[in-house]
């Protein structure tokens, strides 16, 4: 990296880590915290002319938003909700992953092979914030990342039209791993895009610093680690399949 593109970054990363002392991430549970989630991605997807209108003016997909290994994940700025993305995880084919949907041949091999995926989606901001806080697009896909550490995963997938795929490249060093598809319900082509979790861990967080995270915080958005009280199935599975040293050499 060049010494302006370092120092550029460098700068913008410490202002965001301040910009995190105003921020709050928490999982919608409530009907009610769902319901504003569901107008919000409405909201934005409207906005960006990536979906027809709808008269309830609410984007909801039951399949992934319900499913048992999905967090729907909310970033608050002062208080206000400013954005969301959504978080599924899969540890084997029988996981409910909007990916493995759209691009079975692509991401079937790794589900067959025992690998485990974290896949972030439905992500949307509020327009008003967005004009705000550029730093609003990196803080509403944290929780995402910060997934991936907390379950140890081999890889992370996210899908991305062929105007966000740099973005996704730069800050999350995902590749593409197919060209872009029609996607359901969606007006844009997308891509599926995916790195090994690990390999990128460190070029990652010593670029964007604010991206690292406590355990306590993992923790108070997914629950602690292994606990069949916090975690649903596939999750607990992929903790023991780690823990007796089965996926160890695809780390």
């Amino acid at each position: 990296m060049d010494a302006p593109i370092a120092d550029t970054t460098s700068r913008f990363s410490d202002r965001v880590l301040r910009f995190l002392e105003r921020v709050e991430h928490r999982v919608a549970r409530t009907p009610a915290e769902r319901e504003a989630v569901y107008q919000l991605r409405y909201e934005a997807y409207i906005r960006n002319g990536l979906i027809e209108p709808r008269a309830d003016r609410r984007l909801h997909d039951e399949r992934y938003d319900d499913a048992p290994d999905a967090w729907i994940t909310t970033t608050f700025i002062d208080g206000e909700l400013a954005g969301t993305t959504r978080v599924n995880l899969a540890a084997d084919e029988d996981a409910i992953l909007p990916s493995f949907t759209v691009y079975p041949d692509v991401i079937g091999p790794y589900l067959r092979a025992g690998r485990v995926i974290v896949e972030s989606t439905r992500t949307a901001a509020r327009l008003e914030l967005s004009g705000r806080f550029p730093e609003l697009p990196y803080i509403t896909l944290r929780p995402a990342y910060l997934a991936a550490e907390h379950f140890d995963v081999n890889f992370v997938v996210a899908t991305a039209r062929a105007d966000h795929m740099a973005f996704f490249r730069r800050v999350f060093c995902l590749v593409p791993w197919c060209e872009p598809r029609d996607y359901p319900d969606f007006t844009a082509k997308v891509a599926c895009m995916g790195a090994d979790a690990r390999a990128v861990q460190e070029r990652i967080e010593t670029r964007y610093p604010f991206l690292r995270s406590t355990a306590a915080e993992r923790e108070a958005l997914f629950g602690s680690r292994g606990g069949a009280a916090d975690v649903p199935s596939h999750a607990i599975r992929a903790y023991r399949s780690f823990e007796a040293g089965a996926c160890a050499s695809f780390r």
